[in-house]
């Protein structure tokens, strides 16, 4: 399946400039939808999982359903001061600013293997602090997982050292 032609592109949002990939078309076409699941699926099935990690916010939208689908437990990474028990944080950097997410500190530890999931790569920033906030608690990333990569970004050069897998890649806007 072609996941690009599933997904539109909205010029200018945010903000001027930003040619936005909105999935919600994709999600809302259950054979695209199912057919992206099932290929998570086949491709994380058997490799020793114990979590399927998720970043706010559409990263739950494809880990949740995969670790239901998996039978493994889900954890989110959210923006902070979403999560109500104690916390790790992250702080990285944006085109325009700072963010900051975290994890709750007894999510994860020793042990755990995980599928960090998120849809879409673009400058790795969120991704990195995200992956360095599981190595923290103690647990392993065995890959990151995008639906989409924009490919003409630095985002696989922030995430050296870390496993990456885009189901697709746009290779210029």
């Amino acid at each position: 399946m072609d996941i690009l032609s599933k997904v539109r592109t909205i010029p200018d949002f945010p903000k001027p400039g930003i040619m936005f990939k909105d999935i919600t078309s994709l999600l809302a076409d259950p054979e695209a939808f199912a057919a992206v699941i099932a290929g998570m699926e086949e491709r994380y099935g058997g490799r020793g999982l114990t979590k399927v990690v998720g970043v706010e916010s559409r990263g739950f939208l494809f880990g949740a359903v995969l670790a239901h689908s998996l039978g493994l437990g889900f954890v989110p990474i959210r923006k902070a001061g979403k999560l109500p028990a104690k916390t790790r944080r992250r702080s990285y950097s944006l085109e325009y600013g700072e963010a900051t997410i975290e994890v709750h500190e007894d999510a994860l530890g020793p042990g755990d293997r995980v599928v960090l999931v998120d849809d879409l790569l673009a400058t790795g920033g969120t991704a990195r602090a995200a992956a360095e906030l599981v190595k923290e608690l103690g647990a392993e990333v065995d890959e990151i997982w995008f639906l989409i990569e924009l490919g003409f970004l630095p985002g696989r050069k922030a995430l050296e050292g870390f496993r990456v897998h885009s189901e697709a890649v746009v290779e210029s806007e």
